[in-house]
């Protein structure tokens, strides 16, 4: 059974999420959260431990970010390389917390990611994928990676087109410090579900397809993919992690444009 989930884009979310200031507030917001995603399983007959909350971040300060690790996030989403180190840095005396880079990555700031990084979600590139083998093999760590797959067809997005996806990922095994999870996609920037929901659906098929002929050693479990706004009707699609900002810390002042790099002011979605 599929739901009638309404989906909220861009800013209509800005009065449903006030800011996130105590740790009441995380703690409510982090349970409000998780019961929706044991909504969006049961009416798919899934089981809700199947689907990992990354928290994103991305533009809070470092105050929230304790408040937020306080409430039991151990793992945190940013998509601008040199905020996300800044953090790192500054809150290395929470050890167990773990860092994933949810943005487009630069072949100059891969090395940053090989430092500190446990999970980069936006592979769509073999420069970056060696670049970041090369500086995880000196630093002698691994990184789990998602492939970015551009399931809406827009020219605003990053990622591989779908088409491209099954010979890029032959190549993956040549880096040998990327562990393969599967696969990310942003969907398409719409109050209306269908088009929203089929974004999902190419994604989950893609990775159906994947599994048959991906080479020995890469995986292809994982589907990350939907937001603040969305990420129910991702669940009933078959995320298995789902990227969640807003409905965590409370709404962003700005266009999401402004906080996804390289990304052009018409696109206005948000984790």
């Amino acid at each position: 059974m599929r739901s009638t989930v309404s989906i909220e884009p861009g800013h209509m979310g800005h009065g449903r999420y006030p800011e996130a200031v105590t740790l009441e507030d995380f703690g409510r917001n982090l349970a409000d959260v998780q019961a929706r995603i044991e909504a969006a399983c049961a009416r798919v007959g899934r089981d809700p431990a199947t689907v990992r909350l990354l928290p994103v971040s991305k533009t809070y300060p470092e105050a929230r970010l304790r408040l937020a690790h306080a409430a039991g996030c151990r793992m945190l989403g940013e998509n601008k390389v040199q905020e996300a180190y800044l953090k790192w840095h500054a809150m290395q005396d929470l050890g167990e917390l773990q860092w994933s880079i949810v943005g487009h990555l630069q072949t100059n700031k891969a090395g940053r990611v090989a430092r500190f990084a446990t999970e980069f979600q936006a592979l769509d590139s073999l420069r970056v994928a060696a670049a970041l083998d090369r500086h995880l093999q000196a630093w002698g760590r691994g990184l789990d990676v998602y492939v970015q797959v551009n399931t809406s067809g827009e020219p605003s997005k990053f990622g591989l087109t779908p088409e491209d996806v099954e010979a890029f990922v032959k190549q993956l095994p040549a880096f040998s410090s990327l562990r393969v999870r599967g696969l990310m996609t942003l969907a398409l920037f719409s109050s209306e579900a269908d088009r929203v929901r089929q974004c999902f659906v190419r994604l989950r098929t893609l990775r159906d397809v994947l599994r048959q002929v991906a080479p020995i050693g890469v995986q292809f479990d994982g589907l990350s993919m939907g937001m603040s706004g969305d990420f129910e009707v991702a669940i009933e699609e078959g995320a298995t992690v789902v990227r969640i900002g807003q409905a965590i810390f409370g709404a962003r002042p700005l266009p999401d444009s402004h906080y996804w790099p390289g990304e052009p002011s018409s696109k206005e979605s948000q984790p």
